[in-house]
Formats: structure tokens, C-alpha cells, sequence
């Protein structure tokens, strides 16, 4: 049956022999939505309320160095701000953390003041030496000193810090930070003291060198690791399955010791009426662990027993998925260039919503006096649509790289000779996405957009009830947010995967979803050996990098002795360790899903005979050889016939 329309119900994959655009009327939409992204950044620009942001405003409406125009209601509205043109807080100081915002009426000045004001009278006497009135507009610097219940709403708090303007943001900032103890205190709110603070602050900045170092030790052993899973992965991999049969009997078989021990001393009539309470409902907790660990152990068991033949492929994927980056040797920056476009992209989508924060209708608070800017009516679902584009974009960039790698990884596969490859696969691969394949990323990155918004919602809904829901709901929502989560992942596996069948057909993403579906469908056990057994050897590849890197860590700040606090710079190496071992080994993860799919292909539709030669490699040809003589056969592909034997001489 064909997919969303199409007529295929067969057809047989006929890996690079041409390419054509897919998906183009997703192209056509998601270049549509990407207008419309434009467009968001586009209207606070021409209403304003860019320049509102990045040149600031009082408190009244007017835009610092701007001539205004009039707000109906606001008095000190419409203002001449052109010599005026910083923004100065009269109690910077006052934050309010939860709206993130000072809560401060703020006005338009000519100078900062770059010394201590004391009094009112240095206030007076800066409004007249600067032409900078410190107090509200109505309140001429003449009546500073004067006796006036005004001045405490309408002055600075005094003393008035010195402040000066940051480079293109134009706020007087003080310039003693000392200011924000109150403000680092509350971020901070696991410090007892200032002393701890000061310590560990201290600790991170003299330690940068090390920590810079250990960041560099994290990249070093991250590359070293993918050179040893693929030398030594047969080895590795095997061990890692007997300590996990070791560790799964061995717990099943102390659990059931405990759960004797504490009968006989339930038994032994020697405890109290309120002890054997206790002791009894511990037997029947034990009970209870001892049988699902046993049923936990022997389905483990005998899925390892079952799937034994296919952990040799696992084996012979990851020793290929080794070589392939050493022909592709630019697959190693995949990760750098990902992240640098959505840093870029995150950066442009934060300034765009603080343009969204200052554009809108001028609204004045009646017991304030003060002017704030909100988005009514249908401008409110701007702020929506640029959420959704912030998800589906990052999602797009995502797909792009996978693309990326599964186009370098084809090519490699499905090229017998491996000299008459493109002298830059990666880059190829990368043009041939932008050229044909940008609709199918579209279409894919939305499918994961449509599933992480409502999970995004849920959550988010969940943590502002959080304590005023009963318990049924909670649960409720829980397992929503879980389900949701668990499509999210299956959706993003097989968009890996039809992806991979894009860059082998060149067909369309439902048509390829759906053959690579097919395809995971018919090597169901090789790809649970893979995605159980592979991950497992990736994940503890990941604690290992960790691992080390903490160790280096505490050795070199072991020599540090005037240092007492190391939890902050053990912690941001770790967390850099992990990130990095992550971005590296999930490339490595993502090669290998290429090459499991690519090789189901080789075997489903070639037979080593004369004119259906292999494509794989000598080590997927040796794992090939051996299943055959133990009996294996290929998945049927229509005709029901058996793997024939494999022809000598085919290209490695």
C-alpha cells in the first residue's frame, strides 16, 4: 500500500544511481514559515519596539535618544530625547528576579553619573554641570533641596552608586557590583555565607588554566575512544556482555539469599510485636524483588542467547563505522558546525523575543504611573509562531546534519571503488541535501515538532500546578508527558532512517519511511542487538571519558592546595566531558545506524552472484560467510529464495 498518497506498493532501492528533488510542497511551506519568522523580526523593528530594546526607554514611554511622540493619558509622554540618551534607574539595585526585571522608575539622561552622589545637593549640582536631571521630569533640579515628599518617589535612593554605559547597550550600570549581592544571593541560594561564595568563585577563576586544559583532555580522549571501539570492539563488547549476565544472576541470586536470611530470622521468634512488623513486610519486599529480578534475569538471559549471532554484526558495524572515519575524516566537525548554527540561530531567536517584550500597545499602570508595552489581540500569537519556528528550526538544523551524515556514509557503503569516491564526500553530501532533499527535512523535523509541542505544554502545565492537583491527575499528566516522550524518540529513530533511505532512493520521506520501516521491520532482532548492545558500549564510552577526565581533574587540583572548594570546576569539566563525548559518539552512533540500514539493503537485494555483488565491507562480508555456514538466511524479499553463495573478489 502506498504512503500518503503514493501508488507504490514495491519497489527496489537502487542506491546513488539518481537523485531529484523530494517533498518540494514542504520546501514551499517551510520556506513560507521562514518568511513569516522573518516578518516577527521584521514588525517590532518598524513599530519600534526594537529600538526600544536596544536604545532603552523611561518609564513613560519615551525612547532614549528619539523624538517622541505623545501617549494619550501620560503626561511626561512625547518627549524630546534626542540629547538624552541613556537610560538611569533610580534604585538599580531594587531587581525584581522573579518578572526579571529592576523595579525601578527609570529616565532618559545625557550623562551617568561617573562619581558617588551623597546628597541632594550633588544631585542639583550634576543636573546643572551635565544637563542630566537625575530626578522625574516634573521636578526641576531647583527643588532638589527642598523639603518635598516627592523626592522619595521621584529621586534616586541615595547614595547614588557610580555607573557608567555598556558598549551598545546604553543603561547606566553601577559600576560596584557589590550592588547585586542581594541579587547573587538569591541565585545562590545553597550558600550559607559569603566566604563559601567567594571561595568557590575564587577557586573557578584561579583554576581556569586547568579547567581549560581538562576541557582540551575531554576532546583528546573522545577522539581516542572512537579509534579503540573500532580495534578492539569485538573485545569490548563481549565484555561488557558477560559482566552484564554476572551482574544480573549475581543480583537475582543475593536477593533471593536475603530474602531467606530474613524469613529464618522472622522464623526465629526473637524480635518484638512492633519488629516482626517491620521484618515481615521486608520479607515480602524481598519477595517481591527476588521474583522480578528472576523474571528479569531470565528474559535477559534468553534474549542474549537468542540474539548471540547478532552481536557479531554489532561487532563488525562498529569496525567498520571506524574506518569510515578515516576515509571521512571531516564527519569529526559535523557536531562543531551543528552547534555554531544553533548557537547563531538561538542567539537571533532570543533577540527577536526581546523585541516582542517591548513591542506593542503603550499600557499605563494607574498606581504607578508607569509605562509598559503589552501584545493584545492577535499580535499575542506572534509570540507562538516564533516559539513553534524556535522547535521546528532546531529540529530542521538537527535533520540537516543527519542527512549530512547519512549522504557521506551511502556514498562510502555503495561505492565498490573506494578510489573514485568525491574528493570531499561530506561536502558533496552536504550540497546534494540543499539541492534535493531540504523538503524531506522539512516534513521530518515538523512530524517532531508536532509531538515535542504538546509534551512542552503538558510539562509545562505540570510544573505551574505543581501542589494544587490531586494525585490522579498528576499521574495523568505524567504519563502523557512519558508516552509522548517515547513517540518523540521512536518518530526521531525512524526519521533517521528514512532519511538514510532518502540519501540511498532519493525518494520522497514517506516513501522512504515507509521502505525503511520495512526494512527495520524484517532485521527486527539485528537492530534490538544494535540498539541494545551498540548504545550500552557508547553509553559506558561516555562514563569513561567522564570518568577520566574527572580524575585528571582531581589530580591536577589536588597540587592546588590553597583551594578548598572543587565542586564548581569538577563539575563544569564533567559537564564539558559528557557534552563532547556525547556530540562524538553520536555521530559515531549515527554512522553506524547508516551502515546497519545500508547493509539490510545489500544482503535483501544482493546474493554475491555474478551481477548482485556485495557493496559491504570485508568485515561485514566475514560476518555474511559465517552466518551462512550456520544455516542463515536472508530476509525473504518476495521470491523466497535462499542466500546464495558469496562471490569471491568483491570490493572491500
Amino acid at each position: 500500500m502506498g504512503c500518503c498518497g503514493s501508488t507504490e506498493s514495491k519497489r527496489e532501492w537502487k542506491p546513488l544511481e539518481e537523485h531529484s528533488c523530494t517533498d518540494i510542497p514542504w520546501l514551499i511551506i517551510f520556506t513560507l514559515f521562514c518568511i513569516g519568522m522573518a516578518c516577527i523580526c521584521g514588525y517590532p523593528i518598524a513599530t519600534g519596539g526594537a529600538a526600544r530594546l536596544v536604545f532603552g526607554y523611561d518609564s513613560y514611554g519615551n525612547t532614549c535618544g528619539k523624538n517622541n511622540t505623545k501617549i494619550e493619558g501620560v503626561p511626561l509622554s512625547g518627549r524630546d530625547m534626542t540629547e538624552n540618551k541613556f537610560v538611569f534607574f533610580l534604585d538599580p539595585c531594587n531587581i525584581d528576579l522573579i518578572n526579571r526585571k529592576i523595579k525601578s522608575i527609570a529616565l532618559c539622561v545625557s550623562k551617568c553619573p561617573s562619581t558617588e552622589l551623597t546628597t541632594y545637593s550633588d544631585i542639583k549640582q550634576f543636573a546643572l554641570n551635565n544637563g542630566s536631571n537625575l530626578c522625574s521630569y516634573d521636578l526641576t533640579p531647583t527643588r532638589y533641596t527642598s523639603y518635598s515628599s516627592e523626592k522619595s518617589t521621584k529621586c534616586p535612593k541615595l547614595p547614588v552608586p557610580p555607573s557608567k554605559s555598556v558598549l551598545l547597550f546604553r543603561r547606566c550600570i553601577p559600576t560596584d557590583v557589590s550592588c547585586y549581592t542581594q541579587f547573587a544571593k538569591a541565585f545562590m541560594t545553597f550558600v550559607s555565607d559569603n566566604t563559601v561564595l567567594q571561595r568557590v568563585i575564587s577557586g573557578v577563576m584561579a583554576s581556569k588554566e586547568i579547567i581549560i586544559g581538562l576541557c582540551i583532555l575531554a576532546l583528546v580522549l573522545s577522539l581516542i575512544m572512537m579509534v579503540v571501539i573500532r580495534y578492539i570492539s569485538q573485545l569490548l563488547v563481549w565484555i561488557l556482555t558477560v559482566l552484564v549476565i554476572i551482574g544480573s544472576t549475581g543480583g537475582t541470586g543475593v536477593l533471593w539469599w536475603f530474602y531467606v536470611d530474613h524469613r529464618k530470622a522472622l522464623n526465629s521468634n526473637t524480635t518484638s510485636v512492633f519488629g516482626k512488623e517491620v521484618a515481615s513486610d521486608n520479607v515480602k519486599a524481598l519477595l517481591f524483588y527476588a521474583i522480578g529480578a528472576t523474571i528479569f534475569t531470565v528474559v535477559l538471559l534468553l534474549v542474549m542467547f537468542f540474539m548471540r549471532k547478532r552481536v557479531a554484526l554489532t561487532i563488525s558495524l562498529f569496525h567498520v563505522a571506524g574506518k569510515v572515519f578515516i576515509h571521512l575524516p571531516l564527519l569529526v566537525l559535523q557536531p562543531f558546525w551543528t552547534f555554531l548554527c544553533l548557537i547563531l540561530f538561538w542567539i537571533y531567536w532570543i533577540g527577536v523575543l526581546l523585541f516582542l517584550g517591548t513591542t506593542g500597545t503603550p499600557v499605563k499602570n494607574n498606581s504607578t504611573g508607569v509605562v509598559g508595552y503589552d501584545m493584545q489581540g492577535p499580535l499575542q500569537f506572534l509570540v507562538w509562531y516564533h516559539v513553534v519556528g524556535l522547535i521546528w528550526i532546531s529540529e530542521f538544523i538537527l535533520a540537516f546534519q543527519q542527512m549530512t551524515i547519512a549522504g557521506a556514509v551511502v556514498t562510502y557503503y555503495f561505492t565498490r571503488n573506494k578510489s573514485q569516491m568525491p574528493a570531499t564526500p561530506i561536502i558533496s553530501s552536504m550540497a546534494r541535501t540543499i539541492r534535493y532533499h531540504l523538503g524531506t527535512l522539512a516534513k521530518g523535523s515538523f512530524i517532531i515538532t508536532l509531538v515535542k509541542i504538546p509534551r512542552l505544554i503538558l510539562t509545562y502545565i505540570h510544573s505551574q500546578l505543581k501542589g494544587k492537583e490531586n494525585a490522579c491527575a498528576r499521574c495523568m499528566v505524567k504519563a502523557c508527558v512519558c508516552c509522548l516522550w517515547c513517540l518523540e524518540k521512536c518518530l526521531a529513530y525512524l526519521n533517521q532512517n528514512a532519511y538514510t533511505a532518502t540519501a540511498i532512493n532519493s525518494t520522497s520521506f514517506c516513501t522512504s519511511a515507509r521502505e525503511a520501516f520495512l526494512i527495520l521491520v524484517e532485521n527486527a532482532l539485528r537492530v534490538a542487538a544494535i540498539n541494545t548492545v551498540g548504545d550500552f558500549v557508547l553509553f559506558l564510552g561516555k562514563i569513561l571519558i567522564v570518568s577520566c577526565t574527572a580524575f585528571a581533574g582531581i589530580l591536577a587540583l589536588n597540587y592546588q592546595r590553597d583551594y578548598t572548594v572543587w565542586v564548581l570546576p569538577l563539575l563544569i569539566v564533567c559537564v564539558f566531558a559528557f557534552l563532547v563525548a556525547h556530540c562524538f559518539l553520536s555521530v559515531f552512533e549515527n554512522v553506524v545506524d547508516v551502515l546497519f540500514l545500508c547493509f539490510a539493503v545489500d544482503t535483501k537485494y544482493n546474493d554475491g552472484s555474478p551481477g548482485r555483488e556485495y557493496y559491504m565491507d570485508k568485515a561485514l562480508m566475514e560476518f555474511v560467510e559465517n552466518s551462512k555456514k550456520m544455516g542463515w538466511k536472508k530476509p525473504d524479499d518476495g521470491d523466497g529464495r535462499e542466500m546464495k553463495p558469496m562471490a569471491r573478489g568483491t570490493s572491500a
